[in-house]
């Protein structure tokens, strides 16, 4: 049976469709690309009269009814009807009715709403890249501030959960702020790879007419149009790798912010949070608690959460132009944008007011006997032992020393004399006071002075490069921001001028 011998007396749209479908659809379009579907429509409309395929009569008859479709029509008031199908086929209705449906229609001349759709959602992710990236390099300005002034502030480094060496706070905060950079070179990177304008692909394979490609990525603020045609319409990879970086740059975050909550707990308490930042128990009068961290700790991983949907969204979807890619994927991807800038803002605010407790740090290392690896590493240079040898003989100083409860600095001494001379038989050149300042952890900073190491040559040397990696993001954001700023002013003026064209 063929399609046309069916009775179909049906109407579309059908009304299931229209509520589930078609009506989100048209609000979504309304509250996140109106004004992308304009400047379209303009850079389109000029592109068009440039290169001859529209007259100078059409195409300002076609200028002058988009603008009375911009004064008349206030696109935040409408309701969808299920009239037209969505938002582009309502413009071109109001086109329609000011000009009639020839000149109305020439407006649509080389193009497709696959070409216009995936150019409105790469003018979408970058209007939110954006703001997210410059959020970005303010908390890494931050990270660098607070690491160089933190630049001597002992903590206690674990692994695997436990006390394992002492180094700095400034030498922790760099840490977190090289992986940051690298996030952001990967943010930067996919959006470079949003940066290249679909427009001309039509809805496939280009077109015959003679449309100008460069000029209309040009003219939308695009860095440069993306070649292969098919590629236009069918290679969301500017969706995976934007949310890719999203969700490596909170999920690298969230390890950050669950150190904060396990060093901010009473038992470990290295780190302070000032009342500004802590919640009082509404029952247990003598709690502080830094909620702040937890509710950065769940917002960074609901945004890993919607960057990963995004991803999870386009598995196994075929390599063409289809929905699962377009509007309601769109809408939903941009939580992700929202929620991630929040907890960038609270970090930002975070990080500088938090303070290191001099007094549970140097109780903690007591405790841990965390210093002894130079006590080892010590042997070896100035005894000449192996370092396994020197190893046990740190060890067995750190089981005496716990054992008592006691400072190495202070109490070790005796145990590190006779294990030294146990295990190899001699006695010691290392006098008492040359064994305290051995262990203690002043000296075993001042030692790892080494590239990417602790000590304050190493870490200002690191903090300077990280400040100008900052300035490079800074340079090339501003760059950017400039460029397209100068694309839609171009835009402007040859629109204007076609309007006051005679």
């Amino acid at each position: 049976m063929t399609a046309g011998s069916y009775n179909d007396s049906s109407v579309f749209p059908d009304p299931a469709y229209k509520e589930t479908v078609l009506r989100p659809l048209f609000d979504g379009a309304k509250d996140h690309h109106v004004e992308g579907f304009r400047r379209i429509d303009k850079a389109h409309l000029v592109m068009l009269h440039e290169t001859g395929i529209l007259t100078i009569e059409q195409a300002r008859s076609i200028a002058e009814a988009l603008e009375a479709i911009d004064r008349e029509v206030d696109v935040s008031t409408l309701t969808y009807t299920g009239e037209v199908e969505d938002f582009f086929f309502l413009i071109e209705k109001e086109l329609r009715a000011r000009l009639g449906p020839d000149l109305a229609g020439r407006l649509h001349t080389a193009r497709s709403r696959n070409d216009i759709d995936h150019t409105l959602f790469k003018l979408g992710l970058k209007h939110r890249i954006d703001p997210l990236l410059e959020r970005l390099a303010r908390l890494a300005e931050t990270l660098a501030s607070v690491a160089e002034r933190e630049s001597g502030t002992l903590i206690v480094a674990y692994t695997h959960g436990q006390p394992a060496q002492p180094t700095v706070f400034g030498h922790y905060l760099a840490a977190v702020l090289e992986t940051l950079l690298r996030d952001i070179a990967r943010l930067e990177a996919a959006r470079d790879i949003v940066d290249r304008s679909p427009m001309g692909a039509a809805a496939i394979t280009t077109s015959g007419f003679p449309i100008d490609r460069d000029l209309m990525a040009r003219l939308l603020g695009f860095s440069r149009p993306l070649q292969n045609s098919y590629g236009c319409i069918a290679s969301i990879d500017y969706i995976t790798s934007t949310y890719s970086a999203i969700e490596l740059v909170f999920l690298h975050l969230g390890r950050f912010i669950q150190d904060l909550q396990f060093w901010t707990s009473f038992e470990v308490g290295q780190v302070y949070v000032p009342n500004a930042f802590v919640q009082i128990s509404s029952i247990m009068p003598q709690k502080r608690n830094p909620v702040p961290i937890e509710h950065m700790r769940h917002l960074a991983s609901q945004t890993v959460g919607r960057a990963q949907a995004m991803l999870t969204i386009m598995h196994n979807t075929p390599f063409t132009d289809m929905n699962d890619s377009e509007g309601e994927s769109q809408g939903f991807g941009y939580g992700a944008f929202e929620s991630g800038g929040r907890v960038l803002d609270l970090l930002t605010a975070l990080v500088p007011a938090l303070r290191i407790n001099p007094d549970r740090v140097r109780q903690n290392i007591r405790r841990s006997c965390i210093t002894v690896t130079e006590l080892a590493d010590s042997l070896v240079r100035r005894e000449g032992l192996s370092f396994r040898e020197a190893h046990e003989i740190a060890a067995a100083v750190a089981r005496a020393v716990v054992a008592i409860e006691g400072d190495i600095g202070i109490d070790g001494y005796e145990a590190f004399r006779k294990a030294f001379e146990h295990c190899t038989g001699r006695s010691t050149i290392i006098a008492n006071d040359q064994f305290a300042e051995i262990v203690s952890p002043e000296n075993f900073v001042a030692v790892r002075d080494r590239f990417g190491g602790p000590a304050p040559g190493a870490l200002s040397q690191a903090i300077a490069a990280y400040n100008a990696e900052v300035s490079g993001i800074r340079a090339r954001m501003q760059n950017t921001a400039q460029r397209e700023q100068t694309s839609e002013h171009d835009l402007q003026s040859r629109f204007i001028a076609l309007l006051g064209a005679q």
